[in-house]
């Protein structure tokens, strides 16, 4: 997997160009920038593979190419050592060096998607003790609506009850109030019948006493 990586990194470093006035030295270990287009010029110094230099001139008949180094020195360079782009080994090293920023990139990515899954683990338990508590919550506020019902049930039988319990009273108070003038009614019918028993014994008492008076009186004629 890893040379599958390195391989397409490679390929894009080969296929991306330049500057058109940049251009590398070969891959050649080191080549020599003279003052002049051909060997009978004197060498002004070596350039190592991969150093970037200046296009200044080109000339096509010679095979030479008039650079400038990046220190600001110029000099003629045979043109079939410098290429459009760097050297193979820093394009290599740019890529390992890419590479390990994708493997790091990679690690990083792994660990922050290990993080996830441990957190979708959690709010996974915890949506399934939400849905539980909220099972709980259902069936409580079921049982309060039962309760509820049961309760206003409760409270109109009361009322109902009230209700009988104040018309029984006010049928009590009716009875009682109907038993005391029976009482007092009973109690004058008792005194006008001992009245009554008064008067007829104290008659009684008047008129034996004449019944026998007479009852000698006709004896005494005889």
């Amino acid at each position: 997997m890893n040379r599958t990586r390195l391989l397409f990194l490679l390929a894009l470093f080969v296929a991306g160009q330049a500057m058109g006035e940049t251009r590398y030295v070969s891959d050649t270990l080191e080549i020599t920038m003279r003052s002049g287009k051909g060997t009978s010029y004197g060498i002004t110094r070596m350039l190592r593979s991969g150093t970037p230099v200046e296009v200044l001139d080109e000339d096509k008949k010679t095979g030479y190419t008039q650079v400038r180094t990046r220190s600001g020195k110029e000099g003629w360079v045979l043109s079939r050592f410098l290429m459009k782009t760097p050297a193979a080994r820093d394009r290599l090293a740019g890529a390992e060096k890419k590479l390990a920023e994708m493997e790091l990139e990679n690690r990083k990515l792994e660990t922050t998607l290990a993080s996830l899954k441990d957190e979708k683990v959690k709010l996974s338990k915890n949506l399934g003790s939400l849905d539980n508590e909220s099972r709980k919550v259902s069936q409580e506020l079921a049982e309060i609506k039962r309760t509820a019902s049961s309760a206003l049930a409760i409270d109109t039988e009361n009322k109902e009850l009230k209700t009988r319990v104040v018309s029984l009273e006010r049928e009590l108070q009716t009875v009682q109030q109907e038993n005391e003038g029976l009482k007092d009614r009973t109690a004058r019918d008792w005194f006008m019948v001992g009245a009554a028993v008064v008067l007829l014994g104290i008659i009684v008492g008047l008129i034996i006493p004449r019944i026998r008076w007479r009852k000698k009186s006709s004896w005494d004629t005889f």
